[in-house]
């Protein structure tokens, strides 16, 4: 697919900006479990804090591709802080698009120069793909909403300022959810501790708890019962997302390999000089390029609006991720006892990437998805 000539800059400018900023630093970050505000607030300096938002409040109004191209290079450099962004924008993006003209006024603004930083609220101890089972509940009380509940998995629990949450305010089902902009300094919101994870390190990730946490009636995102349909029109565009920062992890992971091997030599060689080498560095390169390929379908049948456009988002998701993972665990083979150490930070490209077949939706999921969609036509 060929870039606009606009398409190329934003690309060249996200990578210049991973190469700069982000991958020197991605291990020190893991380290210490936490995600840079200097750095997240220097992407929404760039336009990238609301890269889908209108520009009424600040966003860049770009498409779903851009924002691909944005967080595959993104992911180059931290696959932590490019995920941890996307999630960002997707909130920033759904108070924008369904929340009335006093809501956007105070909040997008900040969001989108990520003055604010924003966490998603949908999953629950007991409600992970089954989404519409959820429990927490928002109880009208005059001109307030009483919250009680919890949610499970928030990245960026504790550390943003603001969570989009979706909660019961009807009857059981998907029509019975409606969404709220709560601030993490609201009474009766509090933060489980911190979760010791596989990957994602670098993002705080924690329970939130609502215990009869007092919401204004104007933190409600559009009218009630309407919050489950606004979660599932963004899953679209996030699983795009998820699977370009699995896209540009593996893209990294690739480029560490080919350097180890032209420089490591066994029986006299360099390793890459073994065919055996080669050949695994092709087939990594062929993959990772048919991945390249059927994401940037789907986001321009997103974009463009396509009757078929979810089947495509989820058969993306699904396999970009899936790829993803399988070449940087080769690129860890290739560089063999060395790549177990954190010192050639592969492994943690392995761990970040792992996620990815979990979250928005896991990748049995993406199949029910797809088939379904085949059997509609």
């Amino acid at each position: 697919m060929a870039l606009t000539d606009e398409q190329v800059m934003i690309q060249d400018m996200a990578k210049g900006f991973a190469l700069d900023r982000l991958r020197p630093n991605a291990a020190r970050w893991e380290g210490e479990g936490t995600l840079d505000r200097d750095v997240l607030k220097a992407l929404g300096e760039l336009g990238f804090g609301g890269i889908y938002t209108k520009e009424e409040h600040g966003g860049s109004a770009l498409g779903r591709l851009d924002a691909v191209l944005i967080f595959e290079q993104l992911s180059r450099g931290c696959v932590s802080h490019a995920s941890f962004l996307s999630i960002h924008n997707m909130a920033t993006w759904m108070i924008d698009s369904f929340g009335g003209d006093a809501l956007r006024a105070k909040y997008v603004p900040r969001l989108t120069a990520v003055d604010l930083i924003a966490s998603y609220c949908l999953t629950e101890p007991g409600a992970g793909s089954d989404a519409a089972s959820l429990k927490t509940s928002a109880k009208k009380d005059g001109d307030d909403y009483i919250l009680n509940g919890a949610k499970a998995f928030i990245s960026g629990a504790g550390f943003s300022d603001v969570y989009v949450v979706m909660a019961r305010t009807g009857d059981d089902g998907a029509r019975g959810i409606s969404a709220f902009v709560v601030e993490k300094d609201m009474p009766g919101v509090s933060f489980g501790k911190k979760e010791e994870k596989m990957g994602w390190r670098a993002q705080p990730t924690a329970m939130v708890n609502f215990d009869d946490a007092r919401i204004p009636a104007e933190n409600r995102i559009g009218p009630e019962g309407e919050g489950f349909r606004y979660a599932m029109a963004g899953l679209d565009g996030g699983r795009l997302n998820i699977a370009a920062c699995s896209l540009g992890g593996s893209q990294d992971a690739i480029d560490r390999a080919v350097d180890y091997t032209k420089e490591r030599k066994q029986f006299g060689q360099r390793i890459a000089d073994f065919q055996a080498t080669q050949f695994k560095l092709a087939d990594m390169e062929t993959d990772l390029s048919a991945a390249r390929a059927l994401l940037y379908e789907a986001a321009s049948k997103l974009d463009a609006k396509a009757g078929d456009a979810t089947k495509y988002c989820a058969m993306a998701k699904r396999f970009v991720t899936d790829t993803g993972s399988r070449i940087a665990n080769d690129a860890l083979q290739l560089h063999g006892g060395y790549g177990y150490l954190s010192d050639y930070e592969v492994e943690r490209i392995v761990r970040d990437l792992r996620v990815h077949q979990i979250l928005e939706g896991t990748n049995e999921i993406m199949r029910v998805i797809v088939s379904r969609e085949m059997m509609r036509q």
